[in-house]
């Protein structure tokens, strides 16, 4: 990836976000008495304190995060990109553990399956543990591992957004169904750690780490 081509991950990220951060900040207006702008859930009406905490933690740790990706603002801001990384463990176990917390008190949504559920038990718990490494990680200096586990955390986190692509897809190349929609939304997770992976094991990251690693410890004394 060159220098070039690296100034616009930023921005497709804070793009892919879109989506999920704009219907989130419908659904905060809405539970706190604002005008209806998407399809009321009756969900949370009754327990909106899980969704409060998901959105609000979602929302900055999308948009936030998303400059994490930056080599330059990394190289040229370090003492900004560790002070919004702390925040950013805090943001991020919030939306893994909040996200669990509402697939285990809500009703299933109509029109979903044990399959969904599932995936989003796996994946909520897989979002927390990596962002746990990731720190454990960068307490020990281990810059490669603690970039790893956070880029896999971001992955699942911006999970909604892609699946917006392939629910929104999916059913109109293959219809409407329980089953159907699960794997959709299941594919939104899997093809962001894909992409992640892919991002990770690049050659140019390979050729390209003892010197990272070098820059960012000294950014840490």
């Amino acid at each position: 990836m060159t220098r070039r081509t690296g100034r616009w991950v930023p921005v497709g990220l804070v793009a892919l976000a879109a989506i999920p951060v704009l219907a989130g900040t419908a659904r905060l207006v809405e539970i706190r008495g604002g005008p209806e702008l998407i399809p009321t859930d009756a969900r949370f009406a009754a327990s909106p304190a899980p969704v409060v905490v998901h959105v609000a933690a979602a929302i900055g740790y999308a948009l936030l995060g998303a400059f994490q990706f930056s080599a330059g603002i990394r190289r040229r801001h370090p003492g900004w990109h560790r002070r919004t990384g702390r925040l950013l463990v805090v943001l991020g176990l919030a939306v893994a553990l909040s996200a669990l917390w509402m697939t285990l008190i809500f009703p299933r949504k109509e029109g979903t399956g044990d399959l969904l559920h599932v995936f989003r038990l796996l994946f909520g718990s897989g979002m927390a543990l990596s962002i746990i490494l990731g720190l454990a990680a960068i307490r020990r200096r281990d810059i490669d591992r603690h970039r790893t586990w956070m880029t896999r955390a971001y992955a699942l986190a911006l999970g909604a957004g892609t699946q917006a692509l392939t629910v929104g897809f999916g059913e109109a190349l293959f219809g409407a169904g329980v089953v159907r929609t699960d794997l959709m939304m299941g594919a939104g997770w899997a093809i962001n750690l894909a992409v992640a992976e892919w991002f990770i094991r690049r050659p140019s990251t390979r050729r390209t780490r003892s010197t990272r690693t070098r820059a960012a410890l000294a950014g840490l004394r």
